[in-house]
């Protein structure tokens, strides 16, 4: 890789969304580049505690009201919510970018809901490349199987014209409403050219695209963006995390393996969610640990077999639990992979539905959505997932995967290649 090169690893969102970037940051620099962190404010001490440059971007009180809105994990609301102020997300990424890119040949790796901002910074001359980076396929437009469009597995006999037109529905009428016009509207104050659809957008303008995540558990189809890398798992594990708490090892030492049950990071509505839980282990007698930040969501008062934690590091606590109960995104459904360990996934929203019907494909678990939860449906799988051996060996198969050396440098000198070749 040239050494004049800068990296910009440009992501909006909650942790999960962070930790990738940060472990593709840790190779880039590996690798002796220079490497800068872009996102929402409220992440800086994660990534600087992991000694990352760090660019932030909003308030920490932009960042808790959208988490604050109900509607954000709604299959339905949820788009609409996050993007109500999205030109303004826009203008503060294009000037963080232009605060950090001077002087030397710049990249911008950039989440897809950052791309736009990142196209802008290229265009107006700031950066030399941009690098649409996916995290999960449910982020990638695609017509063929297996296809999930919010919260529907579209079946397999539906026909390729019949696809193209529910897309073109969705796009219309859900996707692009608010999006078109909030980028077009920074756009044409720069005198830029307008865009007409905001899927085709973040697929079409970068100059490259990658996947994080391997082919075993989503195989590329054919409508996916080109050029395009397929990269793996970036499992990050800051140091500083790996240890579990001294509550967390005295519980998993006084008995039987727990029941994990998480909703995600940035979930604060997920009181349901518990309730459910806390019954049902109850029910079956079983032990359990509920991870959230937010202890308001968790029944006040937990019996001795229940342990609340604001944060483990599943990569330690996995191997040491029963199962996971959690909402299927991407870094869970990966680490529960590579510990091998049997998952119930309760999606709520986003592309936790297609990680969700992954899972279940891949036969390490089973699916109860968030909608149609119940203390009776969740008392009926985790029996399931303790009865069937099926699940076990699947769950060790997958694992087994993982034992391949996959390192992040490797998928930075492809994107390098890549670019010098677009």
């Amino acid at each position: 890789m040239p050494e004049t090169t800068h990296y910009i690893l440009l992501t909006v969102g909650t942790t999960g969304d962070v930790h990738p970037f940060m472990s593709m940051a840790r190779a880039v620099r590996a690798l002796g580049q220079h490497v800068t962190v872009i996102s929402n404010s409220i992440h800086a001490p994660l990534v600087q505690d992991a000694n990352l440059p760090f660019v932030g971007i909003g308030s920490e009180a932009e960042y808790q009201r959208v988490l604050a809105n109900p509607d954000l994990w709604n299959p339905k609301k949820g788009f609409e919510a996050l993007m109500k102020d999205y030109g303004d997300q826009l203008q503060q990424v294009r000037g963080a970018i232009q605060s950090v890119a001077h002087g030397r040949r710049t990249v911008v790796i950039a989440h897809p809901f950052a791309v736009p901002g990142a196209v802008i910074a290229r265009e107006q001359g700031w950066v030399q490349s941009v690098v649409a980076t996916y995290l999960a396929p449910g982020n990638l437009k695609s017509c063929h199987d297996p296809l999930t469009i919010g919260a529907t597995a579209i079946p397999h006999w539906v026909p390729m014209a019949w696809r193209r037109a529910l897309w073109h529905f969705v796009e219309k009428g859900w996707i692009d409403p608010f999006t078109v016009a909030q980028i077009n509207t920074v756009r044409a104050a720069l005198g830029l050219a307008q865009v007409p659809s905001f899927l085709n957008h973040i697929a079409q303008a970068p100059d490259l695209s990658i996947t994080l995540f391997p082919a075993w558990y989503a195989p590329t189809p054919p409508d996916w963006p080109k050029p395009l890398i397929s990269g793996d798992f970036p499992l990050f594990e800051g140091s500083h995390e790996a240890a579990l708490s001294t509550a967390l090892g005295d519980f998993l030492d006084g008995g039987e393996r727990p029941v994990v049950f998480t909703p995600g990071t940035g979930n604060l509505h997920a009181a349901h969610f518990f309730t459910c839980a806390l019954a049902a282990v109850q029910q079956l007698g079983r032990r359990a640990i509920f991870l959230t930040r937010d202890r308001g969501q968790v029944p006040a008062e937990l019996p001795a077999s229940v342990l609340w934690q604001s944060y483990a590091p599943l990569a330690t606590l996995l191997p040491r639990c029963a199962a996971l109960v959690h909402h299927g995104g991407i870094g869970t459904t990966a680490e529960a992979l590579r510990a091998g360990t049997s998952q119930l996934v309760v999606p709520f929203a986003w592309d936790q539905f297609d990680n969700a019907n992954r899972v279940k494909a891949l036969g390490v678990g089973t699916v109860i959505h968030a909608q149609h939860l119940s203390t009776r449906k969740l008392a009926r799988h985790l029996r399931t997932l303790g009865n069937a051996p099926s699940i076990q060996t699947q769950c060790a198969v997958a694992a087994a995967r993982f034992n391949q050396s996959h390192d992040p440098k490797t998928l930075c000198k492809a994107i390098e290649s890549a670019l010098h070749n677009c």
